[in-house]
C-alpha cells in the first residue's frame, strides 16, 4: 500500500511538471488521468473475463491469475449443467427490448407534448413529474407488489414492461432534448403542409430524436437488463428467470464454481457492452447535444 502511494504521488508529481512546462502539458496530463481512470475501469471486466477461463481453485490462488487459463471449454460444460442459460437470455431479452421500446415510445411523446404545445396546468404537470423523481422506487415497492398481485401478474413479464413504460426521466430528458434541437419552425412549416400531428411526429420529429432515443435507450437497456430487484419479486418460476436471477441461483451454500459463474457473468454482459459500442457515437452526441448548440449560439 505504501509503495502504491508512493508510486501514485510520483505520478501527480510529474504531471503537475509536464503542464508547467508546456501549455501543451496540461492536455497531456489530462489524456494521462484519463487514460488511468479508464484503466482502471476496465480492469473488473478484464479479471472477469480472465476469471471465465480458470478454475474455481485457480480464481483463489494468490497471487491471482492475470491472464486467460485453459478451463474455458469446461466452465461453459459446468454451466450448461447447471442452470438454463439460453432461456434466461431470452427472459431478459423479451423484458428488456420490451420495455425499451415502450419507454422510447411513451417518453419520446410525452417529452415532445411537453416542449412544444401550450395547455393548463403544463408547468405544474412537469413539476410534479419531476417532484416523482425525488421519491426513492424503494417507497412504493409494497403499493407497487400488491397491484401486480391483484393484477394477476405475478410470474409474467407484464410486470416488469408495462409499469415503467413511461417514466419521469425518460420524459424530461426528451423535453429537453425536443427544446434544444426541435425548431417550432420546422413544425409549422409540417402543418402548413397538411401534415397530421401524428404525421408530424413519427416523420419530422423522429429522425431528429435519434441521438436522443440512443441515449435513453441505452440506459434504459442497462437498468432493465441489470434488475435484480422487481423479477425477484415477481418471478417465482425458474423457468421465467431472468439473467441476473439465473446467476444468483449458480451461487450455492455448499460451494460455488465460480469458473462457471464467471463465465455466465462474462455473457450475461457482453450484449451490455455489444450494445453501448454499437450506438456510442448516438449516445455521446445526445449527452452533449443541448451543451453544444449553447456553445455554438454564443459563439454567433
Amino acid at each position: 500500500m505504501k509503495t502504491l502511494l508512493i508510486l501514485l504521488l510520483a505520478l501527480a508529481v510529474i504531471l503537475i511538471v509536464i503542464a508547467k512546462i508546456h501549455p501543451i502539458g496540461k492536455k497531456i496530463s489530462l489524456y494521462i488521468v484519463l487514460g488511468l481512470i479508464a484503466l482502471i475501469m476496465l480492469v473488473p471486466f478484464y479479471m472477469m473475463f480472465v476469471m471465465a477461463t480458470h478454475t474455481t481453485s485457480e480464481i483463489y490462488s494468490f497471487p491471482p491469475a492475470l491472464w486467460f487459463g485453459t478451463n474455458l471449454v469446461t466452465n461453459f460444460h459446468n454451466m450448461v449443467a447447471a442452470v438454463n442459460f439460453p432461456l434466461s437470455f431470452l427472459n431478459s431479452c423479451i423484458v428488456t427490448f420490451g420495455n425499451v421500446i415502450l419507454v422510447l415510445f411513451f417518453c419520446s411523446i410525452g417529452g415532445y407534448a411537453f416542449s412544444v404545445y401550450q395547455f393548463p396546468g403544463k408547468k405544474v404537470l412537469f413539476a410534479i413529474l419531476l417532484g416523482t423523481m425525488m421519491v426513492p422506487w424503494t417507497a412504493g415497492i409494497i403499493p407497487w407488489f400488491i397491484m401486480m398481485s391483484k393484477l394477476g401478474w405475478l410470474n409474467s413479464f407484464q410486470a416488469l414492461i408495462i409499469p415503467s413504460c413511461a417514466n419521469a426521466f425518460g420524459i424530461f430528458w426528451m423535453r429537453q432534448y425536443c427544446q434544444n434541437n426541435v425548431p417550432v419552425s420546422l413544425i409549422e412549416a409540417a402543418r402548413i403542409d397538411g401534415c397530421s400531428e401524428w404525421t408530424i411526429f413519427f416523420r419530422v420529429i423522429a429522425p431528429i430524436l435519434k441521438p436522443a432515443y440512443a441515449s435513453l435507450g441505452i440506459m434504459q437497456f442497462v437498468n432493465v437488463w441489470n434488475d435484480f430487484m422487481q423479477p425477484l419479486m415477481i418471478l417465482r418460476r425458474p423457468e421465467k428467470m431472468t439473467l441476473p436471477l439465473m446467476l444468483k441461483t449458480m451461487v450455492g451454500d455448499r460451494g460455488t464454481d465460480y469458473g462457471a459463474l464467471m463465465f455466465a457473468s462474462t455473457c450475461a454482459v457482453l450484449p451490455l457492452l455489444i450494445a453501448f459500442l454499437s450506438a456510442s457515437k448516438f449516445f455521446m452526441s445526445g449527452l452533449t447535444s443541448g451543451a453544444v448548440k449553447e456553445l455554438s449560439l454564443i459563439h454567433i
